[in-house]
């Protein structure tokens, strides 16, 4: 390795991430490069493994800054900043730093609305740019947010999942004293469970079919589990929240979730739908309509990275708990992708970039 190259875990294909030399980024006037301290492993870059490309642009660039092909992967990550370009007025060198991934439109009209999140083409630092499995990385300034100080850097490796289910919960309009059932207890599912409590709900449900999974919930917080594979999953729900849910999150993202969690609500309740769904579902629309249902859908976060890292640094999130395993960069196809791929007690894989 020259001085000018380092290692990255860069994704060639499905199945095929390598990790090796790559150069080492250099910031552009409104850029700021990041020594990188700890990085977890998402389910979307699970899906890019598995059977990418899904996000990563294969065949034509990124129109936002032009990447295409082989690209360094990671979006959830912590570091120092080490560079900022001449442009560059909010963040200086030594800051410790968390990045919003998100790449926004500056041409969209959904930026002067602070709806970022929903401008066009969708992109995100790891998928339509080279990401945090490396030591350095660089991104857009308008990404980067600082620490604070009672932060650790593998908390904040842990701020935009977190930061993906803070948004959730509060765009499904849970009130304090009501109760949230959710479908799915992945890295997701359980930060929405914590979510949900620093919230004020009052009971929280989860489901799910794996018991290791469903040990995890009732350890971080929530009321009451119910394995998915049983029978009458939808009226032992329906008991235990008192009726029905005020809430339902779906996390899982299949048929048989958002079925059985419509069917999970009270009347006038809502669903809530965060998973990146894989196939189209279909819908009773008649049932919506008589039960007052509202189903609404989420897109990562916006205008919540702030409120979510105070939520951990306080202990409101205890988000470390989701944590499962910690690697090393050379390890992270066997020990981080595989690993997560065969293993459902995994629940959150970091990646120890600094050493």
């Amino acid at each position: 390795m020259s001085e000018n190259t380092m290692k990255a875990a860069r994704w060639y294909a499905a199945k095929d991430i390598r990790v090796e030399d790559a150069p080492i980024p250099v910031a552009e006037a409104r850029q700021v490069k990041i020594e990188v301290q700890y990085a977890g492993i998402c389910g979307s870059d699970l899906h890019e493994y598995s059977h990418g490309p899904m996000l990563i642009p294969k065949d034509k660039p990124y129109p936002l800054n032009g990447h295409i092909g082989v690209t360094t992967l990671g979006h959830e990550f912590s570091g120092i900043v080490t560079e900022v370009g001449a442009e560059v007025k909010h963040i200086q060198v030594g800051d410790r730093v968390v990045v919003e991934p998100l790449f926004r439109n500056p041409d969209s009209a959904f930026i002067t609305t602070g709806e970022y999140n929903l401008s066009e083409p969708l992109g995100f630092v790891g998928l339509t740019s080279n990401g945090g499995f490396a030591k350095y990385v660089v991104v857009e300034d308008y990404m980067v947010h600082q620490m604070p100080d009672e932060m650790t850097f593998k908390q904040g490796a842990l701020v935009e999942p977190a930061a993906v289910a803070v948004y959730a919960v509060k765009s499904s309009g849970l009130k304090l004293g009501q109760t949230c059932v959710i479908f799915g207890a992945g890295p997701i599912g359980l930060l929405c469970v914590q979510a949900a409590i620093a919230n004020g709900a009052t009971k929280v449900v989860v489901v799910d079919v794996a018991d290791k999974r469903l040990e995890k919930a009732m350890e971080i917080g929530a009321t009451a589990v119910v394995n998915g594979k049983e029978e009458n999953v939808v009226a032992q729900v329906r008991e235990l929240t008192g009726g029905g849910a005020d809430v339902f999150i779906d996390a899982a993202g299949v048929q048989a979730t958002y079925e059985a969690g419509i069917a999970s609500l009270k009347n006038g309740g809502t669903a809530l739908l965060v998973a990146l769904f894989g196939k189209p579902v279909t819908t009773n629309a008649f049932d919506q309509v008589v039960r007052e249902i509202t189903i609404k859908g989420t897109i990562a976060y916006r205008n919540i990275f702030p409120e979510v890292m105070q939520l951990i640094a306080t202990g409101r999130m205890p988000v470390e708990k989701l944590v499962t395993g910690n690697i090393e960069l050379d390890d992270i196809v066997a020990e981080g992708f595989d690993a997560l791929l065969g293993n459902p007690t995994h629940v959150k894989i970091l990646v120890n970039i600094a050493g």
